[in-house]
């Protein structure tokens, strides 16, 4: 993403300042001799200040110093610089959109267009439709085969993959000033902001990092096509201030990999922050260090790679010459485990500032989850609204939740469709300052690439302003519906039922969930017996006994409260429920184990990567039906 030569702009500012009052003494020796030490002293306190770790050199330390220094000067100009943006939301959306109209004027798709003649936004509106993936498609093939200038006048860097867990993948250009503004107006912005409200952050200690390389692609003229998600492969230079070894990041098997991550951050008792795209990626992983905790703490303490690992021999080698016995931390580790996994991860990390992760959408289950039990005194924020089309919105209220994004006006060119007119190919569609609070619209977007007036399937409340520019909460994605009779139960309707619904029953957790409509249940094979005549969902839950040595069962009596609570929450449902137009939910108990191995089987089985797989609230897929269905013991 560029951060290395984030790091070197700041060091240049230094640098210059320096200069600047070296100008000032420049016929005097004194002076210069006593402005080089001063500026010397002063880097030299503050690198000290912040160091927290012991085996960390000064060099090191240094190093760190200048990558998070630079990174907090940036995201302090770039704040400012938002906040500017907010108070003149109708011409900064002006601008943002006739300067991308320039850019590409001269492409085909521009001209086809008339960009050129493009002089306003009522211009741009009139002449170009409202756009789904199926009409850039044809485009965007020609220019994975090869072809150039034709929807972009600048080369991709990227042909970024969308996941295609909850539909078919897309495949999504990138250039390098949408990610470069990913950069400077998103994570520059969301670092400000974080350092602000958790000063602790600031200190320089490592932290754990959940990212893996994916398996890349390459088009016709060498561009990398996968994940347009954060990578080891493109974060060379911030894979100093990770607990993870670089040698590791060359480990491809997921397993293995988590293992090791999982592995160097229990050994650093001082970690100082947990990164990852989603909530469900930390979830996940308190779950595997869980089952594998004996193993790593065994680890720790012999100072060794488990040998039973499928690692390659010189990478294990590498590896094994970082450890070291420590059975003191090993010590540390199995007592603060012995008090349970509420309050976990304090337990072990203690000095932990925050944790980094999306908590919104399909992840608000995963992050609830973490905040009652793993990460309970831990802060979770949730930084970032983006998408594989890029920015959208930044969270500049880290301590406040539900998550709350503010969209970036200079990201997108935003239109705003009302959901009530999201069923019409072509509706009029709504300006970031005609939008009203309280409201739920779907997202159509203009962005730094080559999609235009693109409906890309989200669909955001917006719950008030800042200055001008909207805020927003992310509600659902549009597809994710249970729909069996026209009623459209969304993702996040059904969410607010089982929430309501499940801490009711006895003596047990939900640890996940998904559902499916009935047709797709009939189209995965499954008996009629099973599904029924009567249209209905069927719903797959994984629960856990809540007390050690307890049973892990829910009664048909709580199995049905699901079903009342939606009824009592949506009108809709239960007019059609009252009529019998639909029928009672079938809810299924699935064996230990099973959302795990439905994330393993839709990675193997769709293009998403491992930091990119979000569970499908909502299966579409009769393959992925029939996965679970084939996990059903109750």
């Amino acid at each position: 993403m560029g951060l290395f030569k984030v790091a070197i702009k700041g060091l240049m500012l230094l640098i210059g300042m320096v200069v600047s009052l070296l100008t000032l003494y420049w016929y005097s020796y004194t002076g210069l001799v006593g402005v080089v030490a001063g500026w010397t002293g002063i880097l030299v306190v503050d690198v000290q200040r912040k160091r927290k770790l012991e085996n960390q050199s000064f060099g090191a330390a240094l190093h760190h110093y200048l990558t998070v220094s630079s990174l907090s000067w940036l995201g302090f100009f770039m704040r400012r610089k938002l906040e500017k943006s907010t108070k003149n939301i109708q011409k900064v959306q002006e601008e943002t959109l006739l300067k991308q109209v320039k850019i590409n004027a001269e492409t085909e798709y521009g001209k086809r267009y008339d960009f050129s003649a493009i002089h306003s936004v009522e211009e741009f509106i009139n002449a170009h439709p409202l756009t789904r993936y199926s009409h850039f498609e044809p485009y965007i093939d020609r220019m994975v085969k090869g072809e150039t200038n034709v929807l972009t006048a600048d080369q991709p860097i990227i042909f970024g993959v969308t996941s295609g867990t909850s539909g078919k993948s897309n495949i999504l250009p990138m250039v390098k000033r949408q990610a470069m503004l990913f950069l400077t107006d998103g994570v520059a912005v969301l670092y400000n902001c974080m350092t602000e409200a958790f000063p602790e952050s600031r200190y320089l200690q490592k932290n754990l990092k959940l990212f893996y390389n994916p398996k890349w692609r390459e088009s016709a003229s060498g561009i990398k096509i996968g994940p347009n998600s954060s990578t080891p492969a493109r974060s060379k230079s911030l894979l100093h201030i990770y607990t993870t070894p670089k040698i590791a990041y060359d480990v491809l098997s997921e397993p293995e990999a988590l293992y090791l991550h999982l592995l160097f951050a229990l050994k650093e008792k001082k970690l100082g922050m947990l990164e990852a795209n989603f909530s469900s990626l930390i979830f996940n992983s308190f779950r595997t260090m869980e089952d594998k905790w004996n193993l790593l703490v065994d680890d720790i303490e012999k100072g060794r790679i488990n040998p039973d690992l499928n690692i390659e021999e010189h990478i294990c080698k590498e590896l094994n010459s970082l450890m070291k016995p420590d059975p003191e931390r090993a010590s540390e580790l199995r007592d603060a485990y012995k008090e349970g996994i509420v309050g976990l991860g304090r337990r072990i990390w203690p000095d932990a500032s925050v944790v980094i992760g999306a908590d919104t959408g399909t992840f608000e289950f995963y992050g609830t989850k973490l905040r009652e039990t793993y990460l309970k005194g831990i802060p979770l924020y949730s930084p970032i609204y983006a998408a594989s089309e890029g920015l959208l919105g930044v969270n500049v209220w880290p301590k406040q939740h539900p998550s709350r994004y503010l969209l970036v006006p200079t990201s997108q060119f935003f239109e705003f469709i009302p959901v009530d007119r999201a069923e019409e190919p072509q509706p009029a569609t709504l300006l970031m300052h005609q939008v009203e609070a309280g409201q739920e619209y779907e997202l159509a977007i203009t962005n730094l690439s080559c999609v235009y007036r693109y409906r890309f399937g989200d669909v955001v409340k917006v719950t008030g302003f800042y200055n001008q520019c909207p805020i927003i909460e992310f509600k659902y994605r549009q597809g994710q519906f249970l729909n069996v009779r026209g009623e459209k139960t969304s993702e996040s309707s059904f969410y607010s039922a089982l929430s309501e619904t499940v801490p009711c029953w006895s003596d047990v957790r939900l640890t996940d969930y998904c559902c499916a409509e009935s047709i797709h249940v009939d189209d995965a094979g499954i008996l009629s017996s099973i599904v029924g005549s009567t249209p209905c969902y069927h719903v797959f839950l994984e629960v856990e006994p809540s007390k050690s040595g307890g049973a892990a069962t829910v009664t048909n009596t709580d199995r049905n409260k699901i079903d009342e609570t939606l009824s009592s929450q949506s009108y809709v449902y239960f007019s059609f429920r009252k009529k019998g137009s639909i029928g009672p939910m079938k809810v299924h108990l699935v064996r230990p184990g099973s959302f795990a191995d439905l994330r393993h089987f839709m990675i193997q089985n769709t293009t998403a990567s491992s930091v990119q797989y979000k569970v499908p609230r909502v299966l579409k897929k009769k393959e992925a039906v029939k996965f679970m269905m084939d996990r059903v013991i109750s």
